[in-house]
């Protein structure tokens, strides 16, 4: 009876750790497990001029041709779904997507969690205000006490609550959500990436009653990559192919197509 107990005893062992070595190598090993699926579920968010829909409901941007000319050279199709910018990582790490390519800054907390890609465009987080209050604004003492938009989870809401003196800080869904509420009248400003505040404000479009405040009410200069779950092997494959696209004048083209050309890293 012992014997036949310490066997079984050995059997669950044997099974659980090869369960765990399955799982692990499922997890960790990016590569072939896109490979297997042949697609790359990419996240991403409503975010002009790096994702967004034209007038015909396709969706293109820099980022979706970028992610569209890495995944030609991957051999793999690029699956594009909308998340929830506040919970991104969770849906990296469970496997819901494999990767976040949606503007996404780079920063010390994040890199604990995803493993970053190169990085290829420089960002900073603006003040956004009323074109018609902008003499009211010359410098961030300026924002004491004021209200302010921002997204949810992002380098803009982090900036107006940690830098921004008896801030009231709106937490939205989106980025875009933060200029309609500038737009309507119920915050006194917004925090939010440049790369969409200069694509959406001055004298374009909805928001062109809104205006970008000067360099004094800028934030921190950021970098933008590619996250992908933490020790995957799809990382240097990936930059490689950023690599390939940047000497061959791809990533330029598609810089200037959406205006990106002075904010692109290979030109800085």
């Amino acid at each position: 009876m012992k014997k036949s107990l310490f066997l079984i005893c050995i059997l669950m062992l044997v099974s659980a750790f090869a369960f765990a070595g399955g799982n692990k190598e499922t997890i960790s090993d990016d590569w072939a497990y896109i490979q297997d699926k042949g697609e790359l579920i990419v996240g991403m968010t409503i975010f002009p001029p790096m994702n967004y829909y034209d007038d015909n409901g396709k969706l293109i941007g820099f980022e979706t041709e970028f992610t569209e000319a890495v995944c030609e050279i991957l051999g793999v199709t690029p699956k594009f779904e909308e998340i929830n910018w506040d919970t991104k990582e969770i849906e990296l790490s469970s496997q819901k997507i494999d990767a976040i390519w949606n503007g996404m800054t780079v920063t010390p907390e994040r890199a604990e969690k995803v493993l970053f890609s190169t990085s290829y465009i420089r960002n900073m987080q603006v003040t956004v205000v009323k074109k018609a209050n902008l003499a009211d604004y010359d410098s961030k003492d300026d924002l004491t006490g004021k209200t302010i938009a921002a997204e949810v989870g992002s380098a803009g809401e982090g900036a107006a609550r940690d830098q921004v003196k008896d801030a009231s800080v709106i937490s939205v869904a989106k980025q875009t959500d933060a200029l309609l509420e500038v737009k309507a009248g119920t915050v006194d400003a917004a925090i939010l990436d440049y790369t969409l505040a200069a694509a959406m404000t001055g004298d374009k479009g909805d928001y062109s009653d809104l205006a970008i405040a000067g360099e004094e009410l800028y934030f921190a200069i950021e970098e933008y990559a590619v996250a992908f779950r933490l020790d995957s092997s799809l990382v240097p494959l990936v930059n490689d192919a950023i690599e390939e696209l940047a000497k061959n004048g791809t990533l330029l083209d598609i810089a200037e197509k959406y205006d990106l050309t002075d904010q692109l890293l290979i030109n800085q």
